[in-house]
């Protein structure tokens, strides 16, 4: 009788993959990029356990979005003051932290809890070529 596999942190095997954002489209490229955090590109992959890569975005600032979502796309936030509740165009954020619109959506796509947040830990954003993991020797991956 076989036994279904269940990986465990012992023996999850990680790797670093590179990924260009030039010309993506941001929710198509942050639901991919979500996809390999979690491990479920991988045969091995187990809901409760964090079983993926890392990934390393660059040109996060090149970044595409559709339509007029620019304009209209709107972040929102609540500093936990009366009167606190801020609004923030998606073009205004780019220009003030353009790798935060990368970040936050590919952080809604994973599952919302300490899993997640260890699973999000795993994304390294840089809005421009450069990054200083070449240590790790990434991957390129094409998406």
């Amino acid at each position: 009788m076989s036994t279904t596999f269940m990986a465990n942190p012992q023996n999850v095997e990680r790797t670093w993959y590179v990924v260009d954002a030039e010309g993506k489209t941001l929710g198509r490229l942050a639901s991919q990029i979500a996809a390999i955090l979690r491990g479920k590109n991988k045969p091995t992959f187990t809901p409760h356990c964090d079983c993926g890569d890392f990934v390393i975005i660059v040109n996060a600032e090149k970044i595409h979005l559709s339509g007029k979502k620019w304009s209209d796309k709107i972040y929102a936030r609540f500093t936990g003051y009366p009167g606190g509740y801020k609004e923030t165009p998606a073009e205004k954020l780019m220009q003030k932290r353009p790798t935060r619109l990368l970040e936050l959506a590919i952080k809604g796509m994973l599952p919302h809890n300490r899993l997640g947040a260890d699973m999000y830990r795993k994304l390294k954003v840089y809005a421009g070529p450069e990054h200083p993991h070449a240590a790790q020797q990434p991957q390129k991956l094409d998406i």
